[in-house]
């Protein structure tokens, strides 16, 4: 066949938007008026990096995919994966699916803000338009993006409540709306059959054998959430959403979550707002990710003493909340929002270690990890950040044991020694750590 005779498609490129329901870019290729066809791709570059080999987060992706799979079957389409080279990839979709007798005529995505996405996105711009190929982005993971909520003078906020103050005049239920993408599959193209998807072992992964006890459900009851305001702060109840995984890769809708959350609780939406806060925060400020949000605060001498660091990733501080919230995350891959900032404090003030390396350990474990609220909950703990807690507030973990778990039952989950004998020794002594961290922060921050 040649070029001209080829059938022009419309590929649906699933990045961050893993479901076929409340789907704009899904919804915007089957308005192309193509035949559509949905793919993903297992990023070798990415994959490459993890050192677990059954990391739950490429068997979840794994999971839903076939889980998508199947709901296209059902109304004759098919979906394509590939384990690969972003760029190598399409030029082999490009060969395969002329090779059946179509062409790939436009391209449709969910817009993702990550420096290292914007990079790829544009090479494939490129790519794309040498090819003849229409290359088409939406907003699909955040509610508002960009420079939709900026100051007077077109200036990104750097601060969180004056841009949650302004986010909250400018929504419009356009930026909610449910999209009708689920209702109009009958544009798939029906009869062609993709390959196989490439198992969790060709791509030199494995199930993760706790699979089921680690993954949360999509559904959040109106119940959490109306007593969300009260209960998020107590790690021992089950108080929050548990949506981060599924907001993350998009198995659930971020317009989903707003749509229930606006009816019952402020303080969830609110949460929402830090989400896309810190998205646009890496948009605006891509540097970000690696160097502190005020350069100032790359200026602190940061102890960088492994063996503290050790202690922390292995939850032996001798501090039990610190401790336990470490734990949780090694077991499960979760930890609780409030104790991530006590550890996350703890880290940067009390051991002057550098973010980074924290920043890195969640990286490789959280199952919900998110590089811009990642980095953004990091450097706020620093100090560093663009909406940051002072340097001289240095959390007490005691304190804030007694204040959020006061009978330990948070604590006697995930350290069960604690009240024994065998309970290390705290590896710091907090008053002594707290006026170190801060006359370390002063001298550095002093003005030259």
């Amino acid at each position: 066949m040649t070029h001209e005779t080829l059938q022009p498609t419309a590929i649906h490129w699933m990045r961050r938007d893993l479901r076929l329901e409340d789907n704009r870019a899904l919804q915007a290729a089957l308005k192309s008026g193509l035949p559509v066809i949905c793919a993903f791709i297992f990023d070798r570059e990415i994959l490459d990096r993890l050192n677990n080999r059954a990391d739950r987060r490429v068997d979840f992706i794994h999971r839903e995919l076939q889980r998508i799979s199947k709901e296209l079957k059902k109304h004759g389409g098919s979906l394509l994966v590939s384990h690969g080279c972003v760029d190598e990839v399409w030029g082999e979709w490009q060969s395969q699916l002329a090779d059946s007798g179509y062409r790939i005529a436009q391209v449709h995505i969910g817009r993702d803000y990550e420096p290292e996405a914007q990079k790829r996105d544009q090479r494939m711009l490129d790519w794309f338009s040498k090819e003849g190929i229409m290359f088409r982005s939406v907003k699909e993971n955040v509610l508002l993006e960009k420079s939709e909520v900026v100051k007077k003078d077109g200036l990104p906020y750097t601060v969180f409540t004056p841009y949650s103050n302004q986010w909250k005049s400018v929504i419009q239920a356009d930026d909610f709306a449910k999209s009708p993408s689920l209702e109009n599959l009958d544009a798939l193209i029906e009869g062609w059959v993709a390959p196989k998807i490439p198992s969790l072992e060709d791509m030199g992964f494995e199930a993760a054998a706790d699979f089921d006890e680690c993954i949360p459900p999509r559904n959040v009851s109106s119940d959490v959430l109306q007593k969300y305001g009260m209960q998020r702060d107590f790690p021992a109840i089950d108080g929050t959403s548990r949506l981060s995984l599924h907001l993350r890769f998009g198995t659930v809708s971020i317009r989903a979550a707003y749509r229930q959350g606006i009816q019952v609780s402020e303080k969830w939406i609110n949460e929402l707002i830090w989400r896309d806060f810190y998205q646009c925060v890496m948009f605006h400020f891509p540097h970000s990710e690696k160097s502190a949000f005020r350069p100032a605060y790359d200026r602190i001498p940061w102890s960088n003493n492994e063996d503290h660091f050790h202690a922390w990733c292995e939850g032996k501080t001798g501090y039990p909340l610190v401790d336990a919230g470490m734990r949780e995350l090694m077991s499960t891959g979760f930890m609780h929002n409030r104790v991530r900032m006590v550890v996350a404090s703890f880290l940067c003030k009390h051991l002057l270690l550098d973010w980074r390396w924290g920043e890195r350990h969640f990286a490789a474990h959280l199952l919900d990890f998110d590089l811009a609220s990642n980095v953004g909950g990091w450097q706020w703990a620093a100090g560093s950040g663009c909406d940051a807690a002072p340097y001289f507030r240095v959390f007490n973990p005691t304190a804030q044991q007694a204040k959020f778990d006061g009978q330990a039952q948070y604590i006697r989950k995930w350290v069960p020694e604690f009240g024994t004998s065998t309970y290390p020794n705290p590896i710091v002594d907090h008053p002594t750590a707290r006026i170190l961290a801060i006359e370390t922060y002063k001298a550095a921050l002093k003005p030259e």
